[in-house]
């Protein structure tokens, strides 16, 4: 490669640049960087490179440093890296720690989807869980998280928390989805009298089944404040029925949470507390689903809708 400051002239030369380009182009070939690293690849490099490489240079510098004329690069958060191709000088653009950082971050959150859920959940996590009171539901919950961990491909039983309002059930929820998000596994969470209402108002536009085909195949599925809906037997047999059907059958991991206990929710599901015709027939083949799928975990402890967690 023949000597730099003669490839310099040449540029100006042979390509007419004058005035405030043509200064910038240089001040971009000098720079301390680019030279050493001209230096390092010398013999990889045509007797010509920085003459025909010159745009790259400048391009390099340019975008290094963040000095485009709008101040808006094309590439932001990534940065340049000269690079030989060819035997000419090229570029190529790499992220940087902070571009990776948050795409780690956007990539953890899209493994989450949360449907008519609280904003706490986003940030849950299983080591700010109190376990004053709730000792077995955070014992279970790791368990559960580490035997996804381990096999996530495998069926795990998932749990059904059953306790008080505001003790902690949602946002234990929330840890789980969050740590199981960490290890790349995506699932839904879901508060289930919202989604009630919206199937319901579904039939109206025909899109009840596409609304229950997307939440059947979900790879973890979390039911939140199941049987605080209105009683219906329409929405027992052909929505929570079908949906957990598919699941059983799957054997894919399904969580709920209730204020009800599992013998509570068998009386819901019958019509009992509704004054309903009794249906116990129909309510036991849903709870067989539900048995099959969690095991009842009571959550206790103090109310905790104050903040505390």
């Amino acid at each position: 490669m023949t000597n730099v400051r003669d490839q310099i002239a040449a540029i100006m030369d042979q390509r007419q640049l004058t005035g405030r380009y043509a200064e910038l182009v240089k001040q971009a070939v000098a720079d301390p960087s680019v030279q050493a690293w001209l230096t390092a690849h010398k013999d990889e490099l045509a007797d010509d490179a920085v003459t025909r490489g010159a745009a790259k240079i400048y391009e390099y510098v340019t975008a290094r440093d963040g000095k485009g004329e709008d101040q808006a690069l094309p590439n932001s958060g990534y940065m340049p890296q000269l690079v030989v191709s060819n035997r000419l000088i090229d570029i190529m653009y790499e992220p940087t720690p902070a571009k990776i950082a948050a795409d780690q971050v956007a990539h953890q959150a899209s493994l989450i989807t949360s449907v008519n859920m609280p904003k706490a959940i986003r940030t849950a996590a299983l080591e700010d869980y109190d376990p004053t009171g709730r000792a077995a539901a955070l014992l279970a919950a790791t368990r559960f998280t580490d035997a996804m961990d381990e096999a996530p491909q495998e069926f795990h039983r998932g749990l059904y928390l059953t306790g008080p309002f505001g003790v902690g059930k949602t946002y234990l929820l929330g840890a789980i989805a969050n740590h199981l998000a960490d290890r790349g596994i995506a699932s839904t969470m879901v508060h289930y009298p919202t989604f009630a209402l919206e199937i319901r108002n579904a039939i109206n536009d025909h899109t009840t089944e596409d609304k229950l085909g997307r939440l059947k195949k979900v790879p973890v599925l979390m039911l939140d404040d199941i049987a605080a809906e209105s009683y219906s037997a329409w929405l027992r047999d052909e929505v929570l029925g079908v949906l957990l059907q598919y699941r059983m059958q799957e054997e894919l991991p399904t969580l709920f949470t209730s204020n009800k206990s599992m013998a509570e929710l068998t009386d819901f599901l019958s019509g009992k507390e509704s004054g309903k015709d009794l249906e116990e027939v129909r309510a036991r083949r849903i709870m067989e689903r539900i048995r099959f799928l969690a095991d009842e975990i009571h959550v206790g402890g103090q109310e905790r809708r104050n903040g505390s967690r």
